[in-house]
């Protein structure tokens, strides 16, 4: 039953994040709730490693965790290129 409202909680973060990423108003904002939507992504892969009982999943987790890092380094690169001071 917790687990019910765990995931229920986690979708409306997502919807949330979702939201923020459609609608924000500047590219910081909709780079940040991709980053917000993808931390929310490695939580669900965690915890359906839990409910599962699988450890494969955590090593997915980590593997999306890396990929979202390096993600959100390249939005941050472009964006700082594109309205930086040069």
């Amino acid at each position: 039953m917790i687990t019910v409202i765990v995931f229920v909680l986690i979708g409306i973060g997502l919807l949330f994040a979702s939201v923020r990423l459609i609608i924000g108003p500047t590219v910081a904002d909709r780079v940040v709730s991709l980053d917000t939507f993808n931390v929310i992504v490695i939580g669900i892969i965690v915890l359906l490693s839990f409910v599962f009982e699988r450890a494969l999943y955590l090593d997915i987790a980590i593997v999306y965790a890396i990929l979202a890092f390096l993600e959100t380094i390249v939005f941050a690169r472009y964006l700082e290129g594109r309205y930086g001071n040069h």
